[in-house]
C-alpha cells in the first residue's frame, strides 16, 4: 500500500519501549499505515540487534504498529516503483534480513496485529513466533495485484502457517481474510476484542513464558526455527542436538532437582 502524505520525517520510524522483561518494538509511521520503507526495515533490524545485546534481560518482544489502523499495511510502494531488478533483489534481501533477525532472537516474539497486515506486513508478522490480533484485523498477500510476488518470505512462511493450498489461494488471488478466518486457518494464535486486550494478552503470555527456564525456551525456539520445512530426519537431528544442549545448562539441573524435591524451581538463565 502506498505511503500516505504527511509523514513526519524527523520522528524515528521505529522505537523500543521497555517494561520489565518485555520489550515492545513499535513501528511508528501511522500516516503511511506503517508501510515498510527501506529505512523502516533497517530500523526494525537495528532494534532487534540492539535487543539481542541485552537478551539476558528480555524474555519476550511485542511488535506492534502505531495508529490503530494497521500493523503494517505493506511495503512502501513508492520506494519500490523505480527499482531495477537488481535493486528489487536487494530490497527483498533487506526484508529477509529483518525476518532473520526476528527468528534468531532467543526470546519469543509476538506480532500484535490491530488493523491491516498486508503484503510485507503479513510477512513481518509471519517471521514472529506468534500472531495475536484484534477482531478488526485483516490479513493478505496482495502483491500479484501490483504485478509482484511476496518478497519478504511470504511464499516460504505462509504455507508453513496455513498449509500449501490456502497459501496458494491467498497469494494467487490477493484476497484478504479477517481475523476469524485467520485464526481458523492457524495463522492467528489468539483473537482479542480490542487493542488494549490484545497488548494485555501478549504481555500475559510473555509473563507465563518468563516463569520457565530461559535456556530451555531459547533452545526450543532455535530448534523450531531450524527444523521448519526440513525433512523429518533432519528435523529430528536438530531436536536431538537441542535436547543434548539442555543437559549443559544449570537450569536443567535446577528444574529436575526442583521436580524431585517437590518445590518451585529457581532458574538462573544459565
Amino acid at each position: 500500500m502506498p505511503e500516505q502524505p504527511g509523514t513526519d520525517e524527523h520522528r524515528p520510524p521505529v522505537r523500543i519501549e521497555r517494561d520489565g522483561v518485555v520489550a515492545t518494538v513499535v513501528i511508528d509511521r501511522p500516516e503511511a499505515l506503517n508501510a515498510l520503507s527501506p529505512d523502516v526495515l533497517r530500523a526494525i533490524a537495528d532494534a532487534f540487534d540492539a535487543l539481542r545485546n541485552e537478551a539476558d534481560a528480555v524474555r519476550g518482544v511485542i511488535v506492534v504498529g502505531e495508529g490503530g489502523r494497521a500493523f503494517v499495511a505493506g511495503a512502501d510502494i513508492r520506494s519500490l516503483s523505480t527499482l531495477t531488478p537488481d535493486e528489487g533483489a536487494e530490497a527483498a534481501r533487506l526484508g529477509h534480513r529483518v525476518a532473520a533477525a526476528i527468528e534468531a532472537f532467543p526470546a519469543p516474539v509476538i506480532a500484535c496485529v490491530d488493523g491491516f497486515a498486508l503484503g510485507g506486513g503479513l510477512e513481518l508478522a509471519l517471521a514472529c513466533d506468534l500472531i495475536y490480533a484484534t477482531e478488526s484485523s485483516w490479513f493478505g498477500q496482495p502483491e500479484v495485484r501490483l504485478g509482484l510476488i511476496p518478497g519478504f518470505g511470504g511464499t516460504v512462511r505462509l504455507p508453513r502457517a496455513v498449509g500449501l493450498s490456502l497459501a496458494k489461494e491467498l497469494i494467487f488471488t490477493g484476497r484478504r481474510i479477517d481475523a476469524a478466518a485467520a485464526e481458523s486457518a492457524g495463522l492467528v494464535a489468539r483473537r482479542f476484542a480490542d487493542r488494549d486486550a490484545l497488548l494485555a494478552g501478549a504481555r500475559a503470555t510473555i509473563d507465563e513464558v518468563s516463569a520457565n527456564a530461559w535456556t530451555a525456551v531459547a533452545l526450543a525456539k532455535r530448534v523450531l526455527v531450524d527444523a521448519a520445512g526440513t525433512p523429518t530426519a533432519t528435523a529430528t537431528e536438530f531436536e536431538v542436538a537441542g535436547f543434548a544442549d539442555a543437559f549443559r545448562t544449570d537450569d536443567m539441573r535446577e528444574g529436575v532437582a526442583a521436580f524431585i524435591e517437590k518445590r518451585e524451581p529457581e532458574f538462573s538463565g544459565r
